[in-house]
């Protein structure tokens, strides 16, 4: 492809592309667009997850706890669930296999952020963000120095790594490459094509006081060099909170969504009054368009949640199929709903 490729260029193959938008899914109704009410607790995942997660924060949040304290243990479902391989305890591991869990959070009152990344042995390292944030003067601690941190407010170390997430580690050290020494299992195939698991999840909260906050939590590119740090910690990237326009948080490639800055580029857009699920899709173009001007095949995804300052609710992935879009959920007082947002690429269904 041609390194001349226009912005004007791009939004004009864009806009061929399928931008679907499909029904959310609420007690049997249907929605397109959710109705903006506080409070509201949100995460970036589908019905299953989705109802898990947000049950603890809304049950916070309708009672008039506090939105940090809603927010954190929302985050803290799919920390401590050994099941879920993407965050927390039983996250897949580093080339090592060692765990390495990333997570930050915002509180949009104080506009003030907390994060960790590398660290290792602590379940749920959003706590352990919410600490660096209410409890020190720094913004992000990292590996020991963050672990040391962790233990000082009573954390105990344990063994995150799981039996499933360790067998699916051995298969993909045996599986990459047949000049080493490792042998491969009997099902095994070298340079396996099913990709590399990554997984994220974002939390937002708004009380009834219209206060924003927000959590991402994550156990990173399953996989990744030791002491990789993806966008999850990174304020700006993974998370940006703003109290007056909202928050907004990215699951999948990191590295694309750090050097485009792209929650802090969402919640710009919505403080200008652009919706949310529009300010995503344009998180998603943006990325696009950087990749497309190198030449470079968009073999990855990303997608961006976010919650505005009215309660509304949006999301947009890179790549997504009617079967399978991009999903967000949230609770208000109408209750549970679970909504797909839009994508610009259809994906392939395996």
């Amino acid at each position: 492809m041609s390194t001349n490729f226009s912005r004007r260029r791009f939004l004009q193959v864009t806009a061929a592309l399928p931008t679907l938008s499909f029904p959310a899914i609420i007690t049997g109704k249907t929605q397109t667009k959710s109705a903006g009410k506080w409070p509201v607790i949100v995460c970036s995942r589908g019905e299953d997850w989705g109802r898990k997660v947000n049950a603890p924060g809304w049950e916070i949040l309708s009672a008039g706890g506090h939105l940090m304290d809603a927010v954190e243990k929302s985050a803290n479902v799919t920390e401590l669930d050994p099941e879920d391989s993407s965050v927390g305890y039983g996250g897949l591991p580093n080339e090592d296999g060692v765990v390495q869990l990333d997570a930050s959070c915002m509180y949009g009152p104080t506009h003030k952020p907390g994060s960790v990344a590398c660290l290792e042995g602590i379940k749920t390292p959003c706590s352990v963000a919410r600490l660096v944030m209410e409890r020190s003067d720094h913004i992000m601690l990292v590996g020991p120095g963050a672990q040391r941190f962790a233990l000082a407010h009573g954390f105990q170390i344990e063994n995150l790594l799981t039996e499933k997430s360790r067998l699916i580690w051995l298969k993909w050290k045996e599986n990459l490459s047949d000049q080493d020494d490792w042998l491969p299992p009997a099902d095994g195939i070298y340079k396996d094509k099913n990709g590399r698991p990554s997984g994220t999840i974002n939390v937002f909260g708004i009380d009834a006081q219209g206060n924003v906050a927000g959590i991402t939590t994550t156990s990173g590119l399953f996989g990744k060099i030791p002491g990789r740090v993806g966008d999850s910690p990174i304020i700006g990237a993974g998370l940006y909170v703003d109290n007056e326009a909202g928050a907004a948080g990215a699951t999948g490639r990191g590295e694309e969504v750090i050097r485009t800055c792209g929650s802090f580029y969402v919640v710009s857009l919505m403080r200008q009054g652009m919706s949310p699920t529009k300010a995503c899709l344009e998180a998603c173009k943006r990325i696009v368009e950087i990749n497309q001007r190198q030449g470079i095949k968009i073999d990855f995804n990303d997608k961006f949640v976010a919650v505005n300052k009215k309660g509304e609710v949006g999301c947009a992935a890179i790549k997504g199929s009617k079967k399978y879009p991009p999903m967000v959920a949230y609770t208000n007082a109408d209750g549970f709903t679970a909504m797909a947002g839009e994508y610009l690429m259809e994906q392939p269904e395996r």
